[in-house]
């Protein structure tokens, strides 16, 4: 016959994810997250949700004040939430955990995937109101909106240019900066647009894709 321990770590196995509590001695079930002791394990697990329910109102307290308690030990960047700092984590080690089945080609985020995949279903459910053009994604739809609007809410630090996209910012601010992020694996030269390494490469290819 099972001894009262045994029972007690059953029961508390059955619990999961952050807020899992734990056997701390005999029939005591303690919360993981702040280790109050109940007698029952559903005691506990009614307990448990005083903290998955704040989490939850913390959550949207930070959308509208800003708050960004999670930052990036490699380069300071802040988030409101902890999963979005985990993705963010990936630019840094370079991890890529979700796959597309159809082309192999993997991705940080579950998010990033699922827009890839639109790029072989040719899903655009995204329409410009002005123009009818259509998009895959609404971010595309944002930036095409501009052309319309003539919005360029990106604007240099350095020299005031302004721009519409985040993208043309971080590149012209290159011109300020001098970085060049893009290395060719031959000969070392460096560039600051992928664009420009990609024109380079056909010097060692030989490719002439333009006749």
């Amino acid at each position: 016959m099972a001894t009262s321990n045994n029972r007690s770590d059953d029961v508390g196995s059955g619990l999961e994810g952050e807020f899992a509590g734990r056997v701390a001695s005999g029939k005591t079930f303690q919360c993981g997250k702040c280790s109050k002791q109940f007698s029952r394990v559903g005691l506990l697990r009614g307990h448990m949700r005083t903290h998955t329910e704040t989490l939850a109102e913390d959550t949207c307290v930070k959308t509208h004040t800003g708050e960004k308690p999670f930052k990036c030990k490699e380069c300071s960047k802040q988030f409101s939430m902890l999963g979005n700092l985990r993705v963010h984590m990936r630019t840094h080690t370079g991890e890529k955990p979700y796959t597309c089945e159809e082309c192999s080609k993997r991705f940080r985020s579950m998010g990033c995937l699922q827009r890839h995949m639109k790029t072989h279903t040719g899903e655009k459910p995204y329409t410009c109101e002005e123009c009818s053009r259509q998009f895959s994604q609404m971010g595309y739809l944002q930036n095409h909106m501009r052309t319309h609007t003539g919005e360029k809410p990106y604007k240099c630090e350095e020299c005031s240019k302004q721009f519409r996209r985040l993208d043309h910012l971080t590149k012209h601010m290159r011109t300020h900066t001098g970085e060049k992020p893009y290395s060719c694996d031959e000969c070392r030269r460096q560039f600051t647009e992928l664009s420009g390494l990609k024109r380079h490469m056909r010097t060692h290819t030989g490719e002439k894709p333009y006749k």
